[in-house]
């Protein structure tokens, strides 16, 4: 099996699949009497001519090394990934080659990121790695197929650095 190298999670390195989002940096408003920071518009959320639904997902926990079989992808919408709880979790991404997806890229964030996928981005399933593995969930919800899945013929083994 190939091995793919966890990278740390970063806006610059996950960009071509799509945004990184946590409350890092100054700011862009200070509200409630001046006592919450509004970090504004992190994510480019697109659900085409759906709408946004807002799903609660409880995962279960995965260990590493992490066996990846399968990658999936929304055609129709972009997904966010929000954690409901102050831990990292695990993504996976993969470039989309021919209408197929390409080497697998692995990814951990820190505690306090979420993700959003842009439409079409080939990915791995929710994978926490600790526990809860509860998440909010905002992707597109409307008419037309908006999953694909692929299964890989050999399957790749997520590794730590």
């Amino acid at each position: 099996m190939t091995q793919i190298i966890i990278e740390p999670m970063s806006a610059q390195a996950f960009a071509p699949f799509g945004d990184v989002f946590d409350a890092s940096g100054t700011p862009d408003k200070i509200i409630n009497m001046g006592k919450c920071g509004r970090y504004h518009d992190r994510a480019n959320m697109d659900f085409g001519d759906g709408h946004a639904g807002i799903s609660v997902f409880n995962a279960e926990t995965r260990t590493l090394p992490y066996e990846l079989t399968l990658v999936e992808r929304h055609p129709l919408g972009s997904q966010a990934f929000i954690p409901m709880a102050f831990v990292p979790f695990l993504v996976i991404v993969a470039p989309d080659v021919g209408d197929r997806p390409g080497t697998p890229r692995a990814f951990v964030t820190e505690a306090g990121q979420g993700i959003n996928f842009h439409r079409g981005t080939w990915h791995g399933v929710l994978t926490p790695l600790h526990e809860p593995g509860l998440f909010a969930v905002v992707d597109r919800i409307g008419d037309g197929n908006n999953l694909e899945e692929f299964f890989f013929d050999q399957p790749y083994v997520v590794v730590a650095q």
